[in-house]
């Protein structure tokens, strides 16, 4: 099956965001795939925090999530929006990935375990949990193109939630992101890999790219990865639309070759001397 995946530079408008959205669902649907993969904070990207607020709503009256179950209705293609700010019915920020079948229906959520506390050498402070609750369980979603496992940006560093993921019965692996650059060029393409490869699972990974409206600049780079390792496509910095071929049995040849989920054992507690 054919997918595709929309590289972003989201900004601070909800509503240009949106438009964006609905013509990369049109543009996917035109270029025949079944699938399309929408990168983190697809929605809104604003690290003023009062000014973002204002933004932000409950899943019921986010209108960028509306736009797209109706493009995504529309066009008869599935979507992955890779996450959205949504405000939980406690008042609290999730971080929250969102798969929507080809009506228009939400098939699943997911809402980012793994918060991106850091302070960088480049000056840039990044502190996700000082405004989001992290997620509480990790998610399976039956698709077109075969068992999807989710997962949101900084959980690409624990390997154990896509261990997980993969003896759950996942066999692609959605990983949306808005890298910085400086971890970007370090640790991106190595870190993708390596979670294809330990899985054997296709690794489906749409970006932000460039400069956005509040400062920040992303890695790009959107990546379709196969369970072996191979890159099927790297969307370098660009904004715009890729596309990449989908083959389930290829997952099975590959753990077929290293059965690594059929070796796989509980570790016993570690014994220090």
């Amino acid at each position: 099956m054919k997918i595709a995946l929309l590289q972003m530079t989201s900004g601070i408008d909800p509503a240009v965001n949106a438009a964006d959205i609905r013509h990369g669902i049109a543009a996917a649907a035109a270029n025949g795939a079944g699938m399309l993969f929408l990168p983190e904070m697809a929605g809104l990207i604003d690290r003023d925090r009062a000014r973002a607020a204002a933004s932000i709503r409950g899943e019921a009256d986010d209108p960028v999530l509306a736009t797209a179950r109706q493009a995504a209705a529309g066009a008869g293609i599935w979507v992955h929006i890779g996450s959205l700010a949504v405000r939980r019915d406690d008042g609290k920020l999730a971080n929250r990935s969102f798969v929507i079948d080809g009506s228009g229906a939400i098939r699943a959520r997911y809402d980012k375990l793994h918060l991106f506390d850091v302070d960088l050498p480049n000056g840039e402070s990044w502190r996700e949990s000082a405004a989001y609750a992290p997620g509480d369980h990790a998610v399976v979603v039956d698709t077109p193109i075969g068992p999807l496992g989710l997962s949101i940006c900084y959980d690409l560093r624990f390997p154990a939630l896509f261990a997980t993921l993969a003896q759950a019965g996942a066999q692609m692996i959605a990983i949306p992101a808005a890298f910085t650059r400086p971890t970007g060029a370090a640790h991106w393409h190595a870190l993708m890999r390596a979670r294809a490869i330990e899985t054997g699972c296709y690794v489906i990974a749409a970006a932000q790219a460039g400069a956005h409206e509040d400062g920040r600049t992303t890695y790009g780079h959107s990546l379709v990865i196969d369970p072996w390792g191979d890159v099927l496509l790297d969307m370098g910095e660009a904004r715009g639309l890729g596309l990449a071929e989908i083959d389930p049995a290829r997952v099975a040849d590959v753990r077929a070759r290293i059965p690594v989920l059929d070796h796989a054992r509980t570790i016993p507690p570690v014994t220090r001397s």
